[in-house]
């Protein structure tokens, strides 16, 4: 028995016994912090049964309770409130006797009610997880848990974007100048020697702007025309289309840095349920832009470019497709949303765990599906979070 439920008990029977009333319900409430207390008996609502002041009848209760009942300490009475304070040892025991019990307050999910999916970490595979992973991991794996612990159904999910121009930005660069180089040679962890490579390149990319720059070219020039990149876009191109030696590379490095990222999951001690890549989603992704085009929810440039028009409900345009067809962020985040009710169809709400500067994307991916006719568009949230600046 509970200690509510016990009070509720006692209080019933003070009620009988000194007012000879019968009291079908006994109202309760959190103590106020300006007075001394744990509980609080709201004596209004017996007025309706026993005639007589208030504080006299609240304190006839509460002398009651500290007759009858053991964890009762001491009481006092403000006006028509019954403020109860509870000996320390009833919450010692109580400890005690939880402390062992690994499913206290736990509900179980209840036959026939929609689940929750959670998203979080979600990573990309050109580096290492870091700082902000962490937060990212633990925030969204804890509310993962109290949900769950709520009585609700939880897939704990993550989408790696395990394809990009940032991808191949640190497989050219490793392609160029890492010499054969593998975690197992240099002992390092797959995503640390990867993300190498990704600085490696920004490092040449850098240098090649330069160079540009020396020759009269205009900064924008040089960032669009440096060689390093020019190449770096021609690998995601060839990945897009299959070519065996780039994706040979790309399965390779890619599996580097899952190792990589597996050491630091167990590390932390998170897990998920199911894993989702942007290589699979992003194709299910262009095919719904597609769909959008023939149906107006999407628009397209001069330049071959696929864009939405969100000016009419106060947000901006937002590309959904790059000129040269490869697709973007939005693409993914689309696909895979889609994807993730098809394979989980009693999903009845999603929480994206996404720090703050991703709010405008969200705002945007959430309104995209409601858009294209998803109605459970309505049930998605992003859980946002500041950012934590270093010293």
């Amino acid at each position: 028995m509970s200690l509510q439920e016990s009070l509720d008990k006692h209080v019933k029977s003070a009620v009988l016994e000194l007012f000879q009333k019968e009291l079908e319900t006994v109202e309760f409430q959190a103590t106020r912090k300006e007075f001394d207390g744990d509980i609080t008996v709201v004596v209004f609502p017996m007025l309706r049964l026993i005639k007589g002041n208030p504080v006299q009848i609240g304190e006839a209760i509460g002398n009651f309770l500290v007759d009858h009942i053991d964890t009762v300490k001491a009481f006092n009475v403000v006006k028509g409130f019954l403020n109860i304070e509870i000996k320390a040892d009833h919450y010692l025991n109580f400890f005690n006797e939880i402390k062992d019990e690994i499913d206290f307050g736990l509900k179980q999910p209840v036959k026939g009610d929609k689940a929750i999916m959670v998203e979080y970490s979600s990573p990309n595979t050109n580096k290492p997880l870091h700082l902000g992973h962490i937060r990212n991991n633990l925030l969204g794996y804890s509310v993962s848990e109290i949900i769950k612990a709520s009585g609700k159904k939880v897939y704990k999910t993550q989408i790696i974007n395990d394809r990009g121009i940032h991808i191949c930005k640190s497989m050219l660069a490793w392609q160029r100048y890492g010499n054969g180089e593998t975690p197992e040679s240099t002992g390092l962890k797959g995503d640390k020697l990867v993300g190498n490579y990704y600085v490696k390149f920004d490092q040449e990319y850098k240098k090649e702007i330069k160079q540009l720059l020396s020759q009269g070219h205009t900064e924008e020039e040089a960032k669009k025309k440096a060689p390093i990149l020019l190449e770096a876009q021609d690998m995601l191109l060839k990945w897009e289309a299959g070519d065996n030696d780039v994706v040979s590379l790309w399965k390779m490095m890619n599996g580097w840095v899952y190792e990589g990222f597996d050491i630091t999951y167990k590390n932390l001690g998170v897990d998920f349920d199911c894993l989702y890549y942007e290589s699979d989603t992003y194709l299910l992704g262009k095919e719904f832009v597609d769909e959008g085009l023939r149906t107006g929810v999407f628009f397209k440039k001069e330049d071959g470019s696929v864009w939405c028009d969100l000016t009419e409900d106060g947000l901006d345009e937002k590309i959904v497709l790059r000129a040269d067809g490869t697709a973007v962020y939005m693409t993914q985040d689309i696909g895979t949303a889609i994807q993730r009710l098809k394979d989980y169809p009693d999903v009845g709400g999603m929480v994206y765990t996404v720090g703050n500067e991703q709010d405008y994307h969200f705002k945007v991916l959430f309104l995209i599906l409601k858009k294209l006719g998803f109605d459970w568009a309505k049930n998605l949230f992003h859980l946002s979070y500041g950012m934590v600046d270093l010293p």
